[in-house]
């Protein structure tokens, strides 16, 4: 979504990189450049005004002119006030001290409140909450239905007493008000502790529609009223979201559409304008596309410093850790890495969701942006495929797999010898690597296992080896000299992030599907 307004920042501060001091002239270049920026990212002209005001004020400050690094003190300005407009702090739903939290969905027909409403609800759920769905939208075409197959799919109640407009010949019947008071009363008498009030939306704002969803909101008293907004709607969010904030006064904005191509100026407006915090983003079509709004990582990934927090909650939401306990404890025993493993490793990495979406997490990410873009997800499921055809034998001891076999799991799995090929050198290339890990002095990123190498020996066992002694031949022993070098420059150094300090990062080393170390530098 923010791609385009990354980019332009990025190339903003790189222009100031090496400056030991700003002058007002080099201050408000930079705030042009990030003016112009906004305004081409639909960021609403009151907001980007105030923005590049207050980030001129500050620049020409004495926090920049008494900083060591001026050019970062910029960035840091920047990335400050990017998280004030964003609304600052996280905010989450106020939950009700007694009865059933109510939370009524307003917004255009479009936006996609039903969706959403779902996505909610699973959210809501997977955190020890009872939601019911209440379809208040009986005008939209189809729309109760829609709601009862989200909710069937998210695992959760729905209220719907009205079957709502069918056709778009139908003359809409029913009441919405009603519907809606009876789903709060459903609520409470079946102990849900959560109600999601899913309301009808027009084409664009009109007195009729802001009129129903103003009654409603007076029959159910709610506690939050989130407006849900397209991020892609450009400039016309802001008109949009003061008009909602008339109608129904709403609490809290919900992004939608967040994964789109469009320049996702309307976050950057709505909270400045409104005064009301972001505090959900919509980030995909699946169910689980959805997360809570935090305006520090936002701000983070907009100046491509990454998303850490959030990918670390991910893996940590997904990740088995029965099954990363027993690779642990398979790696220190210097156990082989099996296929098997490897399989259960993929799977790990499939269940925190999409791998295009994680790496664009990570500081840096824009500038292979459009590698990752290139990148064909589907390449994993063809290695899986791939190793599922294996025997269980062959994926214990992948040595066995002669021509024949080969040609049998090619077959087996529906890709060419070849594929079957790459996949077995780069399998052999990472256990290599895995067992001088475990040999040599540990995982990558963390120090030396204790009796696992890296200056110790196992209790009781050998001693480490005594260096060889060099020759006594002028030339035999500059030969010995070359290749010691070439030998240490060539190992895995431990003690840093992904196994890497420096040099040229080679990813054909790790087991990645066909295709995938290509666009982290691979040759």
């Amino acid at each position: 979504m923010f791609n385009s307004l990354s980019d332009r920042l990025t190339a903003t501060f790189k222009n100031l990189r090496g400056k030991g001091r700003l002058t007002e002239a080099d201050v408000d270049a930079t705030v042009r450049e990030i003016r112009r920026a906004l305004l081409d990212a639909d960021v609403a002209v009151s907001v980007v005004r105030e923005f590049t005001g207050r980030i001129r004020e500050r620049a020409l400050g004495a926090e920049v002119s008494a900083a060591l690094n001026p050019s970062q003190q910029i960035v840091k300005i920047v990335n400050e006030e990017l998280q004030e407009i964003l609304g600052g702090e996280t905010r989450r739903i106020r939950l009700a001290k007694t009865g059933p939290t109510i939370i009524m969905l307003a917004g255009l027909q479009g936006a996609g409140k039903t969706t959403l409403a779902g996505k909610l609800a699973k959210w809501l759920k997977a955190q020890g909450h009872s939601p019911v769905l209440v379809a208040a939208d009986l005008q939209r075409p189809n729309a109760v239905t829609q709601l009862q197959i989200v909710g069937a799919r998210a695992g959760v109640h729905v209220f719907a007493p009205h079957p709502g407009t069918t056709s778009d010949l139908d003359v809409p019947t029913g009441d919405p008000v009603a519907v809606a008071r009876a789903g709060v009363d459903e609520a409470r008498q079946k102990l849900h502790d959560v109600v999601i009030v899913d309301t009808a939306g027009r084409l664009g704002v009109d007195a009729e529609m802001m009129d129903q969803a103003r009654r409603i909101r007076q029959a159910i008293i709610p506690n939050e009223v989130l407006f849900v907004i397209d991020s892609m709607i450009g400039q016309d969010a802001v008109n949009t979201a003061v008009a909602f904030d008339e109608g129904v006064n709403f609490t809290g904005v919900v992004l939608s559409k967040l994964d789109g191509d469009a320049r996702g100026g309307a976050a950057l407006s709505v909270a400045s304008v409104t005064g009301k915090p972001v505090m959900f983003a919509s980030t995909g079509e699946g169910l689980d596309d959805f997360e809570l709004f935090h305006p520090d990582r936002m701000a983070s990934r907009i100046l491509d410093m990454g998303d850490v927090l959030t990918l670390i909650e991910q893996a940590e939401k997904n990740w088995d850790k029965d099954e990363a306990a027993r690779m642990a404890k398979k790696f220190a025993d210097q156990e082989d890495f099996t296929l098997d493993d490897f399989l259960a490793q993929m799977q790990q990495i499939r269940n925190m969701g999409s791998m295009k979406k994680m790496l664009m997490m990570m500081p840096g990410a824009q500038n292979i942006r459009q590698q990752l873009e290139q990148f064909d997800e589907r390449e994993i499921d063809r290695v899986e495929a791939i190793v599922r055809s294996m025997t269980p034998h062959e994926r214990l001891a992948p040595k066995i797999i002669n021509g024949s076999r080969r040609a049998r799991i090619a077959r087996g799995s529906g890709v060419h010898v070849s594929e079957v090929n790459g996949l077995l050198e780069r399998f052999a290339q990472a256990q290599k690597m895995m067992k001088k890990l475990a040999q040599g002095g540990g995982m990558p990123g963390m120090p030396g296992m204790p009796g696992l190498g890296g200056g110790g020996s196992r209790k009781g066992g050998k001693s480490a080896p005594k260096k060889k002694a060099r020759s006594g031949n002028p030339a035999k022993a500059a030969q010995e000299l070359r290749d010691a070098e070439n030998k240490r420059a060539n190992a895995v150094p431990t003690g840093a992030a992904f196994g890497q300090t420096s040099g040229d990062f080679d990813p054909s080393q790790l087991n990645l599907p066909k295709g995938f170390d290509k666009f982290l530098g691979g040759k």
